[in-house]
């Protein structure tokens, strides 16, 4: 075969451009530091780092945004938990005080500040948020717990449910005396006040609308461990607190006293009630003071805005609303704790008994004060004094039967802090545990993260020193067939002839 001049140029020019390619590739690679430059340079390699980038871009969402985002939820919710735990370690201090008998009026009137003011904190700090968002209001995250101002327009339809074991006895008074009762000659002092027993539902609010209770709903346990609807209770009499068989409804019916809040009930529905294990009633309030819980967190409920008549009501049902966050590769955790879960209408109410009971105590050690007082006016005649001694004894009397409702009431308030205290703990113990679950993960991602950029760096990145070598390898390749190529076409038909 001949070689001609023609065949060794191109042959000359073709390996040239080949060595300048593998010296350009070697460039590219030691500027870059990357093994390849596009696709089409190794698919297998640009493969598995499309995966490798994947599954780090996934890792880096996990670690750097989601779980953050998570702890800072969860820490802002510990810390408000916290915070009403101790709450209600100085509420249970100030009821253990103040059931003590040595007290003045003025050092139990200072003590029921002390737990009025403890527990608006409580439900303030329901209203804790997190970058703008409640932590305690479930998936509705841009309404507080509570009004934060006084409400008279929104008009709610509560639906409560209670079990038997619910219903309280509690204690009365019967039968006390008022000063202007010193100024009716029928008034002759001689029936004694008397303590009554009575069982009531508290519901979770006071001053509700007066609207009549149609009926109650409820069921109880029959054999086989389920539960049967029972006939509807109708029997059902809605009356102000203050009229004066308001707490004596008949055996056989219920009191709905819309002032208190209470359904007084009589002794044979009483009996029918206790072993009920679900006691359903519904009740409207349109006036919510500042601070008050918002019924949508608790309960079943309807809302109607009495400023807006044309407007349809909204329907709020009670379920568990769970945030959750994806913090690794399928796998959900639960970052809120529901106020429904941590914080109650009891502690609130058994604080509202407290300060009633109180206030009563007080009053009659004030009614008594004002009778010593008039008895030491020289001027007092017989009959007056008299008087005034007979009632002094039915007053003393008055004020032994009320300070044990008062030591009822701070007892109640005792075993009401030690429950709500139960339930922070165990609202905090469940928190820390996802807390935990969640430091864990954060740890496994964090030691993905670092495996996931290894393994990339092993795929995508060249051996720097094997890349220099074999660069001013290629380049002195390159020189050398410059060099040799020099020599070839210097050749010409004329140094032959």
């Amino acid at each position: 075969m001949r070689i001609t001049n023609r065949m060794m140029t191109n042959n000359m020019l073709s390996n040239i451009n080949k060595n300048k390619q593998n010296m350009s590739k070697l460039e590219e690679q030691y500027s870059t530091g990357k093994k390849i430059q596009k696709p089409s340079d190794d698919p297998i390699v640009t493969v598995r780092a499309l995966k490798f980038r994947t599954n780090l871009a996934e890792i880096e969402q996990y670690y750097d945004k989601n779980i953050p985002d998570a702890m800072s939820w969860m820490d802002v919710t510990e810390g408000a938990l916290n915070t009403i735990n101790s709450i209600v370690k100085q509420i249970n201090t100030y009821c253990v005080q103040g059931s003590t008998d040595s007290l003045t009026a003025t050092d139990r009137s200072s003590i029921v500040q002390k737990l009025v003011e403890l527990k608006n904190q409580i439900y303030q700090e329901g209203n804790t948020n997190y970058a703008g968002r409640y932590v305690f209001t479930g998936y509705k995250t841009d309404s507080s717990l509570t009004f934060m101002s006084q409400s008279d327009n929104l008009q709610y339809d509560i639906k409560e449910n209670f079990t038997g074991n619910q219903i309280q006895g509690v204690s009365i008074v019967k039968g006390g005396y008022e000063l202007r009762d010193l100024a009716d000659s029928d008034v002759s002092f001689e029936d004694s006040p008397q303590m009554e027993s009575i069982y009531r539902i508290q519901l979770s609010y006071d001053k509700l609308d007066n609207t009549v209770i149609d009926s109650i709903r409820y069921s109880k346990p029959v054999a086989g461990g389920e539960s049967e609807d029972q006939p509807l209770f109708t029997n059902i009499k809605t009356i102000s607190a203050y009229e004066s068989d308001a707490y004596s409804p008949d055996p056989d019916s219920a009191h709905f006293l819309y002032e208190t809040g209470e359904l007084i009930l009589g002794k044979s529905i009483y009996e029918e009630f206790r072993t009920a294990d679900d006691i359903e009633l519904t009740y409207r309030k349109s006036n919510f003071d500042k601070g008050d819980l918002k019924p949508e967190h608790y309960f079943d409920c309807s809302v109607k805005d009495l400023n807006r008549p044309d407007e349809p009501e909204i329907e709020y049902t009670k379920v568990k609303q769970e945030i959750r966050y994806e913090i690794n590769y399928n796998q959900m955790l639960t970052i809120n704790t529901e106020a429904s879960d941590v914080i109650s209408h009891k502690i609130g109410r058994d604080i509202d008994d407290i300060l009633n009971s109180v206030n009563d105590v007080i009053k009659t050690e004030e009614k008594i004060q004002e009778i010593k007082k008039r008895l030491d006016d020289p001027n007092i005649s017989g009959d007056d004094a008299s008087r005034y001694d007979k009632m002094l004894e039915q007053l003393d009397t008055e004020l032994v039967l009320k300070k044990e409702i008062m030591q009822a009431a701070f007892s109640r308030g005792i075993s009401s802090s030690e429950n709500e205290q139960n339930r922070v703990n165990i609202g905090v113990s469940d928190l820390g545990s996802r807390y935990f679950r969640l430091e864990l993960t954060e740890n496994r991602l964090a030691s993905q993260k670092t495996e996931f950029k290894e393994l990339l760096s092993k795929n995508e990145d060249v051996d720097l020193v094997n890349t220099i070598i074999n660069f001013n390898s290629a380049y002195m390749i390159y020189n050398a067939s410059l060099s040799a190529s020099s020599k070839v076409v210097q050749n010409s038909l004329l140094d032959f002839l």
